[in-house]
């Protein structure tokens, strides 16, 4: 029995998959997953810290820039200022690291807001490029002052 063809092809009847909109929530939490995820790696390495302290010599290896030159990098008693931070030594921190003690907070604050921003379906702007230079300075400036003999009482690890 032969059909007839007459060219035509059925058309669906109900919605398109590719047309039916994404749920909103679905798209704002694949959005939050990387900094979730990103914390979480955050807190987990955090809490290594807390317990296994890097104030023993060698514990996590040594600085290469202080071995190899003598010369304190900027990030040089940063594991020690985090594990003192984590065990609530402010003053400890302090002495170890003192721009890691200050960066702390604004990058939790940064973080925080990226999340809240995401969550909300809000686009986050890009910093500005004069912030990208500012950190910069920052911390070129603060690696050579702590460098410095008279300031290394305050600033070296």
């Amino acid at each position: 029995m032969a059909t007839v063809d007459d060219g035509r092809l059925p058309q669906p009847t109900g919605p398109l998959l590719s047309d039916a909109p994404a749920p909103a929530v679905a798209g704002r939490r694949a959005s939050v997953r990387g900094p979730l995820v990103g914390g979480a790696v955050v807190v987990a390495a955090t809490v290594l810290l807390a317990v296994r302290d890097p104030h023993a010599t060698g514990s996590y290896g040594v600085c290469p820039l202080y071995t190899l030159t003598g010369v304190w990098c900027p990030a040089c008693g940063g594991l020690r200022a985090t594990h003192d931070l984590a065990h609530g030594d402010l003053a400890g921190a302090w002495s170890m690291n003192p721009l890691w003690v200050l960066a702390v907070p604004v990058v939790l604050a940064l973080w925080g807001r990226l999340v809240v921003l995401r969550a909300q379906g809000r686009p986050s702007r890009s910093a500005p490029a004069w912030a990208a230079w500012a950190f910069l300075v920052v911390i070129v400036a603060f690696g050579v002052l702590r460098n410095v003999p008279a300031l290394a009482p305050w600033l070296a690890p």
